[in-house]
């Protein structure tokens, strides 16, 4: 998870479309890179993607199932990061976003059918509050979900909006993010993310409620110090209360996730290690960790039964920091990412590293531009609100 509220008073050191009209899925196991390569451009949304597919694109084989992964994987292997689209996630949520929404017809029916599928009025929430309404973890969810993807559309009307998104080589997004990121690129359609973000939403909060956990965040230390603390504090504290890091989210900024004796413990150790502070966060429990266990089998559940195909640009995930264009693969790295640490100083650092030229962050707050100007401050990225 991304706790954008505490990015606000902390610091991070400095270190070197439209939804409808999905398609229906991809024939596998055989597979002509050629075809596939050209249907991406014969849809709405993203399309500058693929341009790495050059002597494979006129390769067709029958391969088994897990050689298909790989191959599938494989079309993502040479991304090219220039322009990019970053999803905020959970913390980002503030009363009145989604206002500036209702002034644009596409943005404001994706409200209209949030409000169908969610069965409460979102946008009220979104809008009005109050705030300890949309920051509880079922809410702001699919309001963080919803309002990030109207964003994309208040983009699109805006003039050369229709010509950025077109131009969008890769996408990522912070934990919720990921599953703004894959709507985005088509890998599922509006409504089926929506229903998938607001089981997990439900599913974390109920994981949340049967083990009292907590986290809190690490101020002034860099990834390794930070093990070492978790490491000490676990010597101390039995196996149901230990810690472990759950975002690493820029270099000098991280969530640990904990049983509550074991982020005590580590609060009071924390200064002894040379932090510069630790803040707990309000959230609902340790996630990220073997504490949201319970929600695994829900969402695999949910993803089993949801369509997802090859997304039309690369989408990095949180877990590996890889993008994958196989859809089972997608699936369990969807149903694993609850429980495991969030990669995205990774992330970051690998998009600059390949060249990003311009990102844009879509969605309420400001927070993720702020973590990569952090990381680089020559970086170009700009933030679309809705």
């Amino acid at each position: 998870m991304l706790y954008h509220s505490l990015l606000s008073r902390t610091h991070c050191s400095s270190s070197p479309s439209s939804f409808s009209a999905m398609p229906s899925s991809l024939t596998l196991p055989s597979i002509s890179f050629q075809k596939l390569h050209s249907s991406f451009f014969s849809t709405n949304g993203p399309s500058r993607s693929f341009r790495f597919i050059n002597q494979r694109s006129r390769i067709s084989m029958s391969v088994s199932a897990e050689s298909q992964a790989s191959l599938n994987d494989a079309l993502f292997s040479d991304y090219n990061p220039y322009n990019a689209f970053l999803f905020p996630g959970q913390g980002a949520q503030t009363v009145g976003m989604g206002k500036e929404a209702q002034n644009v017809p596409a943005a404001a029916i994706l409200y209209k059918k949030a409000n169908d599928i969610l069965g409460f009025d979102l946008l009220d929430i979104c809008i009005n509050g109050p705030k300890e309404k949309l920051d509880s973890t079922i809410i702001s969810q699919p309001a963080i979900y919803v309002t990030s993807l109207a964003a994309v559309e208040l983009l699109r009307v805006r003039e050369g909006g229709q010509q950025i998104i077109d131009s969008v080589d890769v996408t990522c997004g912070l934990s919720l993010g990921e599953y703004t990121a894959l709507a985005f690129a088509r890998a599922f359609s509006f409504e089926d993310g929506l229903k998938l973000v607001k089981l997990r939403g439900e599913a974390m909060q109920d994981a949340s409620n049967a083990a009292k956990s907590a986290m809190a965040s690490v101020i002034g230390l860099d990834s390794e110090t930070v093990q070492q603390l978790c490491d000490a504090v676990n010597q101390e504290v039995p196996e149901a209360e230990k810690v472990q890091i759950a975002n690493y989210l820029c270099p000098g900024n991280y969530a640990v996730s904990g049983g509550i004796k074991g982020i005590e413990v580590l609060e009071s150790k924390a200064k002894s290690f040379k932090a510069r502070m630790t803040m707990r966060l309000a959230v609902a429990g340790a996630f990220h960790t073997s504490f949201m266990e319970p929600a695994v089998s829900r969402l695999e559940a949910a993803l089993a039964a949801t369509e997802i195909i090859t997304p039309k640009i690369p989408v990095i995930s949180n877990v590996d920091a890889q993008p994958h264009a196989d859809p089972d693969t997608i699936k369990k790295i969807l149903a694993r990412q609850v429980t495991s640490p969030v990669q995205w100083e990774t992330t970051v650092k690998t998009l600059l590293t390949k060249g990003l030229k311009k990102g844009y962050e879509l969605g309420p707050g400001k927070v993720i531009a702020g973590i990569v100007k952090r990381v680089d401050k020559s970086a170009d990225i700009e933030n679309i609100g809705a």
